[in-house]
């Protein structure tokens, strides 16, 4: 951010430097900045040097000759010839301390004769060696070039285009005696804030000083000491006017309650990338993805960085950030943290040609060619279409095209923005009204735009191109109108963005969790906090945010913005940025006086534009202050003497020192020019008093980044070394607490969830936390690499893996290749023996994914392998394998990399380990449209051999997605493998037989299914018999099921961590699980079980929609409220004879059978009394209309979930108890007949009202209802 302001420094400018060739020490080549010597000798760079620089050092901002050197020149020095152009070229570029401190640097490039003979001769003898190997490449068969290449992509990340014989030949003359050789020098402004145009004004007139025929006024020294240390930076909210050479440069500072200083022109970066491009690159930072901006201008890379971390306000950019990537460190690139680094293009080569580490979650942003290459799974910003309109609307009311306009070139960055010009301008199809022109009509952003124009009638025709008269006379003479133009539109752009994150942040403060503990505890448990509650707040957002906002809160800058609320109490002591921010916040509230959790998703455009607006051209209009005139210097006579076209050696002596008094120093100048303390770079104005606050706050920027910044510096292996270890660490650190968030936010989850067994929590926030582990996993597997096909470097990894298990795999040996043969098999429990364990393996688990069709690329094939390993619980265990293959670890990964640190790595796996412990589903819940193999068992009862059954069974397996429709399972084996859409979770197997031949009768155990992909398997309990007159004479029964947890041999106990039941509920303690035995349970015991079964539905229903369970198990499974209300009827129910069952459904029938006479006789019941017994008889007819062979029992457990569906459960109950019928088939001490107790159990029915209960299709097939 461009807050920056790095030190006590008052003054404008910090140094002034000039780099050049240094003719001492001749041309040195500069190997590091990666040119091919294949480049003829003009287009080789070779090293420059920082030749002076004023004063030599100031104590807040300590010179950094290695740094500066490299970014005021970072491709080093190039020579020209007279026939070449030899345009200025003016680039800024920022430095970055090691604290995160920032200070700026302004550079105008230019080219001078070159007037040494010896660098001249040094030329042409470059020349004729490079002819004579030119020629012999051109006449020899075997290129040399070939081998070139293919030495060079493990050394360096970036290749450069062997250029084609032409073009050498049109560059390959250089003659001392018929050319002019010219060579690049720079000089440069550093100073502690970025004033881009001011300083850019300052450079240009000096070098127009330099080069016009007549001399300046004054000697250079003068203007050069005038702005080192007579010019002070303007205070806040003011304007400042000082000289230039040839005219007065006018900077103005935003006040405190406004945006912080920005001053590079924004426009530029619509006119490179158009708007929907923007866009797509600002949700990339915010999500703290790797960005990469690549072009062959400098101004462009710094410009786009700026602008993009500028619009982040109030967020701020937290890890590395690199503009301008000097060619010597190139090796950063496959830094394994989050990044915003520029890379220089030569404009040769193509983005092919560029070998980058990782790819996986890259945003590669080809500025010079309009064109972006984003990660996979980019959620989308908030209401996008709406915001890309607003700016488009901004952007065209200042004629610059939403659509960007490619032919924006570096002569156009000085910024015309002449309204008249952009109205007659029809080579860029700048016709008439703004819409038919700006926009090309093809795109498809551009269609959806005007679509949503007419939807919200704003009419784009109305919007007028800026008059120039907008500027009135008095600020005209101040500042040039082009400045002020770009100032308006920047300030308009910025509160168009500002305005989105007030408007998504407006409550943020009700959410923020703030320490109960004193300040120094809260920081040393910083790491384990949760600072913001996430969850509440996501619940309150419109459903289309949820993608983008929960990945948003997980980032570090949203973090250190939540931490810098904390360690404020009141605004004294606001940073800032915080304190504009809640400005703003406050003043929404009060304008909408809405509350805080009503969250609507309606579009609220930037409403305080126009007052920002206001104040720069006040400021802009009155200058505020005026700075010193340069004056003469006491320089000897002589000195400061001019040539033209050459900038002159400048007096060391009279520039080195500032003057001893100083005006403006001894006026009572703000406090905040005084202090020296070094968070200034943070904030301008920070009220800071304890030391401690401070360090807080820089520690807690620096939390989790273990490495801000890489030194730029030329670097040593040592260095290095100690740059990648720390990476390493951090690596790990980020490691532990990603799995640590993940755990507790799945364990805090089931703690309180003292529901049925379904406990995995699904939904946004996982995928979230899902999406960030994968993206740590391929930044790991990127660290160091050598070697990597495709853009994952994981799958990468894995494909290696496999193909050396290939090679390896012995043609007679046991089974496929690729197999691990080990003993250890999962072992399921309750399966027992009737499913073998699924073999563990890697290798089939690549295969699985490698089988998926709908997975088209490596980071999507390299993610959907970590969801399936979670959800097997092997994550650790396969990679711990994949890592085992040392020699494979050696050959694609350097000696530095992560994972060839051996105990890091060890402890990676161990952290990995913990996910064992809870049941995540995110393959099965996200790949929900692939075919996936399930395998059938139908276990028999061991009591009563089954060998004698001579029907043919069936089974339809149901799952949360979908169903399987009927499948024919052999009689013989009892055991069927089928492959069908994934059917999510599995909920409940229909099975039944056709009742054929001379023994139908069969007693079934239970159902076992499992999923060949991800092993969960599925146990379905049933215990009854199938056949006619046997039971309850159904020959078909529905079964509900649950997830059985693998266990291991030695421990055969039900052992899960946590619990997946809810503690043994009170049922479980009264009820002995044998299915024969019907137990005796007394009312108080009855009631419970009825409450703690509708206590399990309206839980269901209190949770978020995405982290349900099976409804249907609450309603059919194991003391579900089916079996509940099954108690009440059996208790006190009389049985006729010994041997007779006697089914509840017999005692339905007569009533209805009552029910329908009673009707027909016209008794005297009201109303209502005759709508309750209409239902129930309708309920009744069609349940034993069915097609269907479901027994008694069926029929009861299908009428319990109608009437729970249709809200009329507790009607029937109050009927039934009325009844004469029931009053004859139960004892006296029945709980049907206690008044009281009645009552009570409907009015628990009577909660069931309010829930919109849906049933699964397989409860219910064939009734028509």
């Amino acid at each position: 951010m461009t807050t920056g302001f790095s030190s006590g420094s008052s003054r404008f400018a910090d140094y002034f430097v000039i780099c050049g060739l240094d003719t001492e020490s001749g041309l040195e080549p500069d190997e590091l900045s990666g040119e091919n010597f294949e480049q003829s000798p003009l287009r080789r760079t070779f090293k420059s040097k920082v030749l002076a620089h004023y004063p030599d050092n100031v104590e807040w901002n300590p010179f950094d000759q290695d740094a500066v050197g490299m970014l005021c020149m970072p491709k080093g020095l190039s020579f020209r010839t007279q026939v070449d152009s030899r345009e200025p070229q003016f680039h800024s570029f920022i430095i970055t301390r090691e604290d995160g401190s920032r200070t700026y640097g302004f550079a105008l490039t230019f080219f001078e004769e070159v007037t040494s003979k010896q660098i001249c001769s040094a030329m042409q003898t470059l020349y004729h060696m490079h002819n004579a190997e030119q020629y012999d490449i051109l006449h020899t068969p075997t290129s040399r070039q070939g081998l070139e290449d293919q030495r060079l992509p493990q050394s360096r990340p970036v290749l450069h285009a062997a250029p084609a014989i032409s073009r050498l030949q049109r560059f390959n003359s250089y003659d001392i005696s018929r050319d002019t050789l010219f060579v690049s020098k720079c000089i440069c402004l550093i100073t502690p804030m970025a004033f881009a145009q001011a300083c850019r004004k300052v450079l240009e007139q000096l070098h127009q000083a330099v080069t016009s025929p007549q001399p300046p006024p004054l000697p250079l020294e003068s203007y050069i000491y005038n702005i080192l240390y007579e010019v002070p930076l303007p205070p806040s909210g003011r304007s400042l006017k000082f000289s230039g050479v040839y005219g007065p440069i006018v900077c103005q500072r935003p006040s405190t309650s406004e945006l912080p200083l920005f001053d590079f022109a924004i426009s530029e970066m619509f006119n490179l990338l158009g708007v929907e491009n923007v866009l797509q690159l600002f949700t990339c930072a915010l999500l703290e993805l790797q960005i990469l901006l690549y072009s062959q201008h400098y101004q462009r890379l710094m410009t786009v960085a700026e602008s993009i971390t500028a619009l982040m306000f109030p967020f701020q950019w937290q890890h590395v950030y690199v503009p301008i990537l000097p060619a010597s460190l190139l090796h950063f690139l496959d830094a394994p943290v989050p990044y915003m680094m520029g890379l220089h293009s030569n404009g040769q080569d193509d983005r092919t040609k560029l070998e980058l580490p990782q790819e996986a979650n890259l945003c590669f942003v080809d500025i010079d060619n309009h064109f972006i290459e984003l990660p996979e799974e980019l959620p989308q910003f908030p209401n996008k279409l709406e915001f890309i309109q607003e700016i488009s609307e901004v952007l065209m009311s200042f004629g610059v095209s939403p659509e960007g306009n490619i032919r924006s070139s570096e002569s156009q960055a000085r910024y015309r923005f002449r309204s008249v010009d952009v109205v007659s301008d029809k080579r860029n199809g700048n016709l008439g009204s703004p819409l038919s022109s700006y926009l090309l009509r093809e795109n498809e952003t551009i269609a959806r735009l005007q679509a949503l124009v007419k939807r919200t009638g704003v009419s784009l025709e109305k919007l007028e191109v800026r008059e120039d008269a907008s500027c009135n006379k008095d600020a005209r003479a101040q500042c040039d109108e082009e400045e002020l133009k770009m100032h308006q539109l920047n300030i308009q752009v910025r509160e168009v963005f500002a305005n989105r994150f007030t408007q998504m942040f407006a409550d943020y403060e009700v959410f923020v969790i703030q320490p109960s503990h004193d300040k120094e505890s809260w920081f040393t448990n910083r790491d384990q906090m949760q600072n913001f509650d996430k969850a509440s707040f996501l619940s309150d957002q419109p459903e289309p945010y949820l993608p983008f906002l929960s990945r948003f809160l997980e980032t570090q800058m949203f973090a250190s913005f939540i931490d810098s609320k904390i360690l404020c109490h009141d605004d004294e002591e606001k940073e800032h940025t915080l304190r504009v921010f809640d400005a703003r916040v406050d003043k929404i509230r009060m304008l909408n006086v809405r509350t805080p959790t009503l969250r609507t998703s309606m579009y609220q455009k930037c409403t305080n534009i126009e007052e920002a607006e206001k104040a720069i051209e006040m400021r802009v209009a009155k200058i505020d202050h005026t700075a010193l005139h340069p004056h003469l210097l006491d320089m000897k006579i002589g000195q400061g003497r001019y040539e033209q076209g050459f900038f002159p050696r400048l007096q060391s002596d009279v520039l080195s020192t500032g003057p001893t008094s100083n005006k403006w120093a001894k006026r009572s100048a703000p406090a905040q020019w005084r202090r020296r303390d070094r968070q200034k770079q943070h904030a301008e104005h920070l009220y800071l008093d304890n030391d401690q606050r401070e360090k807080y706050i820089q520690e807690a920027r620096n939390l989790g980044t273990t490495i801000r910044q890489p030194k730029l510096s030329n670097l040593s292996p040592s260095v290095i070394a100690q740059t990648n270890w720390k990476f390493v660490e951090g690596l790990l650190k980020e490691c532990r607490n990603k799995t640590k968030r993940m755990l507790v936010e799945k364990m805090g989850r089931e703690a309180v969830e003292l529901g049925h067994g379904e406990v995995s929590i699904t939904g946004v926030e996982e995928n979230t936390l899902i999406a960030s582990l994968c993206d740590l996993l391929e930044r790991i597997w990127s660290h160091g690499l050598q070697v990597k096909q495709g853009k994952s470097a994981l799958w990468s990894h894995l494909l290696h893996f496999l193909d050396s298990k290939e090679k390896n795999a012995t043609p007679g040996g046991l089974g496929p290749p690729g197999f691990i043969h080990d003993t250890e098999r999962r072992k399921s429990d309750g399966g027992g023996s009737a499913m073998p364990p699924l073999r563990i393996s890697l290798i089939q688990d690549m295969r699985h994914i490698q089988n998926i069709g709908e997975i088209k690329t490596d980071v999507g094939k390299a993610r959907a392998w970590v969801r399936l390993s979670m959800e097997k619980k092997l994550l650790s265990r396969h990679l711990k394998q994949l890592l085992s293959d040392h020699e494979l670890t050696k050959k694609l990964y350097k000696r530095y990399a992560f994972l060839r640190c051996d105990d890091e790595k060890e402890q990676f796996l161990y952290h990995l380990l913990s996910f064992n412990a809870v049941d995540y589903f995110c393959f099965t819940n996200v790949f929900t449209t692939i075919m996936i193999p399930y395998h059938v068992v139908i276990v028999p009862s061991k009591k009563l051999g089954g060998s004698m059954f001579t029907a043919n069974p069936w089974v339809c397996v149901s799952g949360e997605l979908s169903e399987t429709g009927v499948l024919q399972v052999p009689r013989n084996t009892l055991e069927v493998t089928f492959e069908c859409q994934n059917l999510g979770k599995l909920t409940t197997v229909q099975m039944g037989h056709d009742n054929s031949g001379l023994y139908a009768k069969w007693l079934v155990e239970c159902v076992v299914v499992r999923n060949e992909i991800t092993g969960h398997t599925y146990k379905f309990p049933c215990g009854r018999w199938l056949g006619k007159g046997v039971d309850d004479g159904s020959l078909e029964r529905i079964l509900v099921g649950e997830l059985m947890t693998p266990t291991t041999e030695n421990d055969e106990r039900m052992c899960r961590t946590p619990p997946m039941q809810q503690s043994p509920g009170m049922m479980r303690r009264f009820v002995t699980i044998s299915p024969s035995s019907k137990p005796k349970l007394n009312t108080g015991q009855i009631q419970e079980g009825v409450g703690e079964a509708i206590n399990g539905i309206v839980k269901h229903f209190h949770k978020p929609e995405k982290e349900r369970g099976s409804l249907t198990l609450l309603l059919c499974g194991e003391y579900g409220l089916v079996w509940a209300l099954e108690q009440v009827f059996q208790h006190g129910f009389k049985s006729p004879r010994l041997f007779k069952n006697v089914f509840i459904w017999d005692l339905l029938e007569k009533a209805q059978v009552y029910f329908e006479s009673a009707e027909q006789r016209e008794a005297t019941q009201d109303e209502n009394w005759q709508t309750r017994v209409r239902h129930f008889c309708r309920f009744m007819r069609a349940i034993n209309s069915t097609s269907r062979n479901i027994g008694k029992d069926g029929k009861f457990q299908m009428l319990i979930c109608l009437g729970a569906r249709d809200h009329l459960l507790h009607h029937w109950i109050a009927l039934l108890a009325d009844c004469p019928i029931t009053s004859q088939m139960y004892e006296d001490t029945a709980l049907i007949k206690d008044r009281s107790l009645v009552n009570s159990l409907i009015r628990v029915l009577q909660t069931l009202q309010e829930f919109n209960i849906t049933l699964e299709a397989s409860l219910v097939k064939g009734v028509g209802i």
